[in-house]
């Protein structure tokens, strides 16, 4: 039987549909599935070594396939508990009022995706598929039964090893040359590239419970909102972001990444917008709906920032990437 919300979604104008279809879609969202190989190629041009076009753009359409799956199945997820009933008219369960399409382009979007990471990793190294197949099990561990670990409030640290050393591990090796079968997975290049833009693609989780945390806590959802509240979250950020560039600066302070890697400085101001945001309209809902998309933009300029600062360096006479 449908809930209030799904049949109510089937009466809504053509311009509200629009805008709730948009909001479902969230493309700008999907900045967060391109980073790690927009990283890792600015690693690469930096270093002075090559980047395959051809893995590059296949990387790309498949990172978006599988954070589709991931979106779609969250919104399945969500339906089962009911957290979505009242505050998610977007969810795309509610407005198509049924979930079996749903379940179907999620799984097709799954498989289509992997089976081009299987291509990709046959043509760069086998450790691609693995490296990628662990981060889809650490984005099915944080919504999916019976573990649904984001409940726990353990959403964000999976967020961050799945789009931090994984992906970006993943994406070092699928750009590399087709003879590297035997290359080992570079962690500590990963983990150093990827710590930063990862944290600040945990951040955008984070901020985007700020608006609800009433229905997450009367469904059980104990996310870091619920148990530390709106004001002391709030508190949070202004850390979550000097952690965010001190990580990236570090490289640059030891001498390891050219002092071009600052550009990623570009989204800072964004930074400071939701910071200002959420010192002041913590505990209104209504008006810090959508402080997760100052930090999408903060997090999309910011990796992109730096994705070129890296790249840019040699063509400036600069010192290669270390």
């Amino acid at each position: 039987m449908q809930n209030q919300q799904d049949v109510a979604s089937l009466y809504y104008s053509n311009t509200k549909k629009r805008q709730l279809w948009k909001a479902a879609i969230k493309w700008p969202l999907y900045s967060v599935a391109v980073m790690p190989v927009l990283l890792a190629a600015g690693w690469r041009l930096g270093a002075g070594q090559t980047v395959r076009i051809d893995q590059f753009i296949g990387f790309l359409f498949a990172s978006v396939l599988l954070l589709l799956w991931e979106n779609l199945t969250n919104d399945l997820f969500d339906a089962d508990t009911g957290i979505d009933e009242f505050n998610k008219p977007h969810s795309v369960v509610a407005l198509l009022g049924k979930k079996q399409p749903v379940k179907r382009l999620a799984y097709i979007s799954l498989f289509l995706g992997l089976g081009l990471i299987l291509f990709l990793a046959l043509r760069s190294n086998p450790a691609v598929m693995f490296l990628v197949l662990g981060s889809c099990v650490l984005g099915y561990l944080y919504q999916g039964p019976p573990f649904r670990l984001g409940y726990q409030g353990l959403g964000e640290p999976l967020c961050w090893i799945a789009f931090g050393p994984f992906a970006t591990a993943a994406a070092l090796l699928v750009l590399s040359p087709n003879n590297s079968t035997g290359t080992q997975i570079p962690w500590k290049i990963a983990t150093t590239l990827g710590a930063g833009p990862a944290l600040a693609t945990t951040l955008i989780l984070f901020c985007s419970h700020f608006h609800q945390v009433t229905e997450d806590a009367a469904h059980g959802k104990k996310s870091p909102l619920v148990r530390l509240g709106t004001k002391r979250s709030a508190a949070l950020i202004p850390w979550g972001l000097a952690l965010i560039l001190g990580l990236e600066w570090s490289p640059i302070m030891q001498g390891h990444w050219p002092i071009t890697a600052l550009l990623g400085i570009i989204g800072l101001p964004s930074g400071i917008d939701l910071i200002r945001l959420l010192k002041k309209h913590h505990n209104h809902p209504e008006l810090i709906m959508n402080c997760k998309f100052l930090a999408l933009r903060f997090q999309a300029l910011n990796g992109l920032g730096l994705s070129i600062g890296l790249a840019i360096a040699p063509a400036l006479g600069l010192e290669s990437v270390g």
